[in-house]
């Protein structure tokens, strides 16, 4: 399989790139991480099984398209392909580390720039992708209520129960959301879709890199509510990104909306606590 691999990423280099070791790289839960050494350049990869080359090819395509806003780093992919039974993803190998003051403000700001950039499309993206592993539905539509609602909390409701979850009166639930975002109005922002903590980190000259994205065109502040999840990030970087573009009145009501789809989702990935956690959030915006 390395070997492989190895070809592809030479068929796509103009530099020959020989394989010297290989090693494994924790953190990830969806799939199995790798840094391929060579004498003076490395690689990184992700593996799964073969049936997952699609949620590989959505990826590249996502990263491509956030490369050529010029605004937000994010590691360039290399290759694709299926090898046996794994599918794998090569991407540059970028030594991250954690940010200073500074350079988390410099990401809120280029995050901003990536939200600001105007491009006539609806919401949704030209393909479907996933959040983890569970696919995005990301059919079109030009009412984000009726998007977000339908695609976004109506999906995972579904899923949820069909995983064991006791979800009653999901209808009931799809229209509050949607009732709350009916008078909200944004313009479909190319959004990260992914923006933990864990999706984020920086270069040695503290340039702030973004990466396994789950790109779509939507309301912004579903990733600025994502960023206040699971850890969160430091406030001098929602500083930098008000400075650029401030967020609009109401956020603090809609980030409760947008984070329950990954608390949901976390329930139809993981299960465990996150059921009592959305079944919390779905009473606090059923009874603000």
């Amino acid at each position: 399989m390395w070997s492989e691999i190895t070809n592809a990423i030479n068929q796509n280099n103009d530099s020959k790139f020989e394989l010297i070791n290989y090693k494994s790289i924790g953190g990830g839960c969806i799939n199995q991480a790798y840094q391929l050494i060579g004498k003076d350049k490395s690689y990184f990869v992700k593996l799964n099984n073969a049936s997952k080359i699609e949620m590989f090819l959505a990826e590249v395509v996502a990263l491509e398209e956030i490369y050529h806003t010029n605004t937000i780093i994010v590691p360039k992919p290399i290759c694709y392909g299926v090898s046996g039974n794994n599918s794998y993803l090569v991407l540059e190998y970028l030594n991250l580390g954690r940010g200073d003051s500074q350079s988390w403000g410099l990401l809120g700001q280029k995050l901003a720039l990536l939200h600001q950039i105007k491009i006539k499309k609806p919401f949704g993206w030209h393909r479907n992708n996933t959040i983890g592993s569970t696919p995005q539905i990301n059919n079109y539509d030009d009412n984000w209520a009726n998007f977000f609602a339908e695609k976004r909390i109506g999906y995972q409701l579904k899923l949820a129960n069909r995983r064991g979850g006791n979800f009653t009166n999901p209808q009931e639930i799809i229209e509050k959301v949607r009732s709350i975002l009916t008078n909200h109005n944004p313009f479909p922002s190319l959004v990260h879709g992914d923006l933990w903590s864990g999706n984020a980190g920086f270069k040695d000259n503290g340039e702030g890199v973004v990466f396994d994205p789950a790109c779509y065109y939507g309301d912004r502040e579903v990733d600025i509510a994502m960023t206040e999840l699971f850890g969160g990030f430091p406030s001098i970087f929602y500083e930098g990104y008000n400075h650029q573009w401030a967020l609009d009145k109401g956020y603090n009501q809609r980030k409760t909306i947008y984070n329950l789809y990954h608390i949901l989702n976390h329930f139809n990935l993981f299960g465990g606590s996150y059921e009592s956690q959305a079944k919390t959030i779905i009473m606090k915006i059923s009874n603000p």
